[in-house]
């Protein structure tokens, strides 16, 4: 992979989409880690989301309707990053 580029390609591309909305090109729903303010009952930890950013970064996290099995992962999900922020915090 490495010795053709292809390991570069789709993050760069991911990238050129972000800039691209980050710019108002776009109204394209993007996946991000972004800060949750309550968003799928998840609140004051970075989790992967879909959101439409803007010149303002995160202008809006998109919820989108899962089902109770989906979104008790997510849930769980974001219990993990947060066990582990607090484990790094306390090195």
């Amino acid at each position: 992979l490495l010795k053709k580029g292809s390991a570069y390609y789709a993050p760069s591309a991911s990238i050129a989409k972000m800039i691209e909305a980050i710019a108002g090109r776009t109204d394209e729903i993007l996946p991000v880690c972004a800060w949750t303010t309550g968003q799928y009952g998840i609140s004051d930890t970075y989790v992967g989301v879909p959101v439409r950013l803007g010149p303002g970064g995160v202008e809006e996290i998109v919820e989108l309707d899962l089902n109770e099995r989906e979104l008790a992962a997510l849930r769980e999900a974001a219990e993990g990053i947060r066990a582990k922020c607090a484990d790094l915090a306390s090195l």
